[in-house]
């Protein structure tokens, strides 16, 4: 006999680029807003955020994007970005409303900001390390 099984949900899981300044100011920023804690994190270089790319066959040294890897469905650049920010507190819950702006002009914005984003804010020698008040949220 076999019993049934509720289905486990994860949470919601932030891949970010561990070497970059101003993805790293992304997430510092994320986890100041998600005052419910809904988010986890993870670097694409490696751990959890690396098999998960991996697994969408996405090469994690050519990551120019930031992904949220929630229920199972993996969404990139502004999608990410917008998903992410209605979880946060208001106004910047606020932000989900650009939703509505088409896709490809949301995504030329963050493809001209992602290509830039060593050059205006730098880039860091390895991954951050977080803080044993964050360690909880990083996989």
């Amino acid at each position: 006999m076999e019993f049934y099984k509720p289905k486990t949900i994860q949470p919601p899981l932030v891949i970010f680029d561990g070497l970059c300044n101003f993805c790293d100011a992304s997430v510092n920023f994320i986890l100041k807003k998600d005052h419910r804690q809904y988010f986890l994190f993870s670097p694409n270089q490696e751990g959890k955020g690396y098999e998960i790319l991996n697994d969408h066959a996405i090469d994690s040294q050519e990551v120019n994007t930031l992904y949220l890897y929630e229920n199972g469905k993996l969404y990139d650049r502004s999608t990410a970005a917008l998903r992410i920010s209605r979880r946060l507190v208001f106004p910047w819950n606020l932000c989900y409303g650009l939703i509505v702006v088409p896709k490809f002009i949301r995504d030329f914005i963050y493809a001209f900001i992602a290509k830039n984003r060593y050059k205006w804010f730098g880039k860091k020698e390895s991954c951050r390390i977080p803080t044993s008040d964050e360690r909880g949220r990083f996989v």
